[in-house]
């Protein structure tokens, strides 16, 4: 039983990695693009969060995306005049996304995933083991 209880466990945290994946991309995609009227605030990053729930279910602690907040840094200030969403000195707004920081987090989501997956991986190969010593 405890098998299938890491399964569900590793499980949980293929979920919850999947969406902070999601979240990532959102703010990726939304890195370069400006306000829709001049002077207005562009897109602005999430952060997604993790929260700890007890599984009555699976009878330990599971791990779970948890709310998405924004991020309130400043916003990144480029001169274009010519710009349709620059304001009356010829600034644009754009998101306060850095790419970089946005890579470096997609990457560090994909290394919790795939040790979610060796987690899964290893217990069904410690199951079938144990189900061909008890065919033997």
């Amino acid at each position: 039983m405890d098998f299938l209880k890491s399964m569900q466990i590793a499980a949980t945290g293929l979920r919850a990695q999947a969406g902070r994946m999601r979240v990532i991309s959102e703010n990726i995609a939304n890195a370069d693009s400006t306000a829709s009227s001049p002077g207005a605030d562009p897109y602005r990053r999430k952060i997604p969060t993790f929260q700890t729930e007890y599984d009555r279910a699976v009878g330990a602690n599971v791990v779970e995306l948890g709310k998405t907040v924004t991020d309130n840094s400043d916003f990144q200030l480029k001169y274009e005049p010519g710009h349709p969403a620059a304001d009356k000195n010829g600034n644009v707004k754009y998101p306060n996304v850095n790419s970089l920081v946005e890579m470096t987090d997609m990457r560090d989501a994909q290394r919790s995933y795939q040790a979610n997956v060796n987690v899964i991986t290893a217990t069904r190969a410690m199951l079938q083991r144990t189900i061909d010593i008890l065919k033997a």
